[in-house]
């Protein structure tokens, strides 16, 4: 399931102007507090959601350079990942997106996204 077009407009209020948004997918970290992460061509920014809420970002909470890898998900039970000294949980849906993400780096070749404006 895609994230829906408000996050993403929500989540470009946080990015630097002309930032084209390549990946946007939400995680949780101690099932209580809930991040949106977005890559983007020169970055990957993690917002940082208002208390309770999955799709309303309050403020940023990293900026780590695009080269960041955010695998490899461990699937075992819920998915995650781990990233600056935390451990994320990410839904079973959106684990293709931060493969993709990673493999990106890779230099692999990927479809275009047949959905861009959502």
């Amino acid at each position: 399931m895609p994230v829906p077009p408000e996050v993403r407009d929500r989540a470009r209020g946080f990015l630097p102007a002309g930032a084209d948004i390549r990946y946007v997918f939400p995680a949780s970290w101690n099932e209580s507090v809930f991040f949106v992460f977005v890559v983007t061509d020169a970055s990957v920014t993690v917002l940082l959601n208002r208390l309770w809420s999955r799709t309303r970002p309050r403020s940023v909470w990293r900026v780590l350079p695009r080269a960041t890898r955010l695998g490899p998900v461990d699937t075992h039970l819920i998915p995650t990942f781990e990233l600056a000294g935390h451990v994320f949980e990410v839904a079973d849906e959106y684990v293709p997106v931060v493969n993709a993400c990673d493999a990106e780096l890779d230099g692999a070749a990927l479809p275009p996204d047949p959905l861009p404006d959502l």
